[in-house]
């Protein structure tokens, strides 16, 4: 792979500045283009808000707000973005004929050995890309929000998309230090969001069937589980959460958890009455004016755990 290799960036909101920042601290180069070239323009104000908080935070390897930005390039069009770029990372609106429209013309109009790359949380890769001569390229790389701050990142086949694709894409997100997900096949909402609907599943009905106030269950999480989650994944608490390992937990807390699993079945309505007292609670926490407020707190103490986690590897 070149020193510097070029990555195009298909869409400027959040999402694509936070892969313009992950790229260019990664050494990579980036085209940023947006067809709304007046959010394109934009973009330039929040590059420069998110290396300068990564500076801040001692999060930019020993780099400076400037020497990100003067990697990224806010190109005037398509195949100025796209010219000679080894990666494209498409980051367009979650609407399926949107996300057709703009492969096609990536595949078109984008170097014939560039692997694309879609933000999507929602769509399968299979869904947009089934159409496209290209197709064996095309891929999922779906990161949490915001990919400058957050390493893990999902990479999803088709299952068309050849491994060659699947392999470079893999590289290059442990060159610019993702922690790249390989998924052997695509699934509805990937693993994150499986994970994550599942979790909240167990939430709403906790709330619904009274056992537990949305503030609690906040709590439990936020100031239980949540701190551990930080540090390992499921399969690693359970394992130091048993003298014998993983097969030791299951032994002693399998029939637990197969009692509780009968109570889970039936999936619970997030709407009506439950929603209703779950919104209401939450406003009485936090007014609605007062959301981005409380979203620039919360990316604030992100930064800080990061910090403190990038600063304290897993030793492996």
């Amino acid at each position: 792979m070149d020193s510097s290799p070029k990555t195009a960036i298909i869409g400027s909101g959040l999402i694509g500045c936070g892969w313009a920042v992950a790229f260019a601290r990664g050494g990579c180069t980036a085209a940023l283009f947006d067809a709304n070239a007046e959010a394109a323009q934009q973009a330039k104000t929040t590059l420069t808000r998110l290396a300068e908080e990564l500076e801040m935070a001692g999060m930019l390897d020993g780099q400076t707000a400037k020497d990100i930005t003067d990697r990224v390039h806010i190109a005037s069009d398509l195949d100025e973005a796209l010219k000679d770029a080894v990666h494209v990372q498409e980051n367009v609106p979650e609407k399926l004929d949107v996300k057709k429209a703009i492969f096609s013309e990536l595949d078109i109009r984008a170097p014939r050995d560039a692997v694309l790359a879609s933000s999507t949380s929602a769509l399968l890769p299979s869904a947009f890309t089934e159409h496209l001569e290209g197709r064996a390229r095309c891929l999922v790389a779906h990161p949490i929000n915001p990919p400058s701050l957050i390493p893990a990142v999902e990479i999803v086949p088709a299952p068309w998309t050849s491994s060659s694709a699947m392999n470079r894409c893999a590289d290059l997100m442990e060159r610019i230090g993702q922690k790249p997900i390989r998924m052997q096949r695509e699934i509805d909402g990937f693993i994150m969001n499986r994970l994550q609907g599942a979790l909240l599943q167990e939430a709403f009905r906790l709330v619904a069937a009274g056992i537990a106030t949305p503030e609690d269950v906040d709590t439990g999480l936020r100031d239980g589980l949540a701190p551990r989650w930080a540090l390992l994944g499921p399969f690693e608490t359970i394992d130091l959460n048993a003298p014998g390992g993983v097969r030791d937990y299951v032994a002693r807390y399998g029939p637990m958890y197969e009692k509780i699993a009968e109570t889970q079945r039936v999936n619970t309505d997030w709407t009506g009455e439950t929603l209703d007292r779950i919104e209401e609670a939450r406003r009485e926490v936090l007014p609605l004016n007062q959301i981005s407020k409380a979203q620039a707190e919360r990316d604030s103490r992100l930064v800080q755990m990061m910090k403190h986690l990038r600063k304290h590897p897993k030793k492996s």
